[in-house]
This record gives C-alpha cells, sequence and structure tokens, in this order.
C-alpha cells in the first residue's frame, strides 16, 4: 500500500515520532533571529504542525505560519494557537510584499525544490515577502555530506515508537539520485494494530554550500551564516550561547542570510 505521507497526514503521530518537548528549534531559530536585530513579524514557511510557529509567538513576534498541508494547518490553530495559519506553496508564494521581517524555513523545507526553477520561485518569494534588510533562517541537510560518504544510505534504518496503545515501526532507506541530485527517502511503516503496510516515498534537493551561496546572492541575499553547527538537529544539538561554527563538513546546513541593501 502506498501511502502519500503518513506523518503529514496525521500531525498527531508526526509529533509522537518526532518529539521536541524543548522546542529546540524554534529556540535555535529564535536565536538566530535576536542575534541579527530580525524585526517582530515572522513566516514559518513549511511550518508543519505549528510547534515551532507558536514558540516564535509565545516570545512576542507576530507570526504567519504556512503550509501546503490543509491536515497540518487544521492541526496547527486547534494544537498550537497564537500564529496565524494560510496555506501556501514554497515553490512560489504571495502573502504580500515586504509583509514579514524574517522568513524561517526550518527541518530541510527548502530541499522539497526539486528543480531549479523550484528554487528560483522560492528564493524569489522570500525575496518579494521581506522587507528591508529581512532575514531569511533556514536549516536543512547538508549536500556536501554525502559526497563520497555513504553511512548513511542504501542501508534500512529502523525506529519503533508507541502511540496511544499502538506499536508502529518504520524502515528507512537513503538512496542518492545523482542526476537529479536528489536525495530519495522510502519509508515503509508496519504497526501491530492490524492495518495495511504503508510504504511512502519523498525526495530532498541536495545543496552544496558554494551551491547555496551563489543561489542566495544571486536572488539579492547577502548571507551572513553558512555553517554545518551546531543546531537543532545536530550531534551534539544547540544549546543557549553557542555560537556557529565556520565549518560545512556535517550533515546538516545552516543559513542566516539578509535581504542586501542596494547598491548606488
Amino acid at each position: 500500500m502506498t501511502h502519500a505521507n503518513l506523518l503529514t497526514d496525521n500531525p498527531e503521530l508526526y509529533e509522537a515520532r518526532f518529539p521536541d518537548p524543548e522546542r529546540l528549534a524554534g529556540r535555535w531559530a529564535e536565536d538566530c533571529l535576536r542575534r541579527h536585530g530580525a524585526g517582530p513579524r515572522v513566516l514559518d514557511l513549511g511550518c508543519g504542525t505549528g510547534r515551532d510557529a507558536a514558540h516564535l509567538h509565545t516570545v512576542g513576534r507576530t507570526v504567519t505560519g504556512a503550509d501546503l498541508s490543509e491536515t497540518m494547518l487544521a492541526h496547527a490553530r486547534v494544537r498550537h494557537p497564537g500564529p496565524a495559519y494560510v496555506r501556501a506553496d514554497l515553490h512560489g508564494f504571495d502573502l504580500g510584499r515586504a509583509a514579514f521581517d524574517a522568513v524561517v524555513c526550518l527541518d530541510s523545507s527548502p530541499l522539497y525544490c526539486h528543480t531549479n526553477a523550484q528554487l528560483d520561485g522560492f528564493l524569489s518569494s522570500c525575496r518579494r515577502a521581506l522587507a528591508p534588510d529581512g532575514l531569511l533562517v533556514a536549516e536543512m541537510r547538508n549536500g556536501a555530506y554525502f559526497l563520497g560518504r555513504t553511512d548513511l544510505l542504501d542501508t534500512p534504518t529502523v525506529h519503533g515508537f508507541t502511540w496511544q496503545g499502538t506499536a508502529y515501526r518504520s524502515t528507512t532507506t537513503l538512496t542518492v539520485d545523482r542526476t537529479a541530485q536528489l536525495l530519495r527517502r522510502t519509508r515503509v511503516w508496519t504497526s501491530d494494530d492490524g492495518a495495511a503496510r504503508v510504504e511512502q516515498r519523498s525526495a530532498w534537493r541536495l545543496l552544496f554550500p558554494q551551491e547555496l551561496r551563489h543561489l542566495l546572492t544571486a536572488h539579492g541575499f547577502e548571507v551572513l551564516e553558512l555553517h554545518d553547527g551546531p543546531g537543532p538537529r545536530t550531534e551534539p544539538p544547540w544549546r543557549e550561547g553557542r555560537l556557529p561554527g565556520d565549518t560545512a563538513d556535517a550533515d546538516r546546513l545552516h543559513v542566516v542570510a539578509r535581504v542586501a541593501s542596494p547598491t548606488h
């Protein structure tokens, strides 16, 4: 049985599989925004269940959470109230010119732009949405990590957890499509409640650090930070007071870019 995305279609299951009780991702994003003096209006693009958007709201920001999944948005409005939640496609969106002081994209959201045209649409939309000196803060997989490394590839990894009395087991295999520059994921779900086996497929664009720097510069951004950690999904994870590193060798990539000032 193939399913579009079991976790996206079941937000409570998503939060059980990927718990973040300390709101580490939201706190990391807020630290970036504060260190670079971002204004209060924040767009959380690819907000998912709304946990990070709600955290940014609780620290005093005016937050809009945007996602393509109506199911995720409905969950966010009920379980993580405070932000405004709207449906938007990160491949191209228009939520108002200069409507935000920062755009935040966590958990590899930009990498759902698989083609160069989709990446251009994403960055053009972010640039349009941002006020002068606005910030783009993103956290994603690092394409450079997969150059010659295979430790995360081709071998299934198994994860099990229990939610509402049902034991779930996911078996995940990652492969690299070098022609398309995609990291492809196949995940098979089984559970002990008698439900049919579920297979889902997804992919992320693999972006390399210098490629990302070039794309951002071409779309009118000045790159302020581009590094592999610490961040919310690194080992060890980011903690308050930890400053960004200066390498881009590990499996995560973190970027902070500012709308470039016009040159005269």
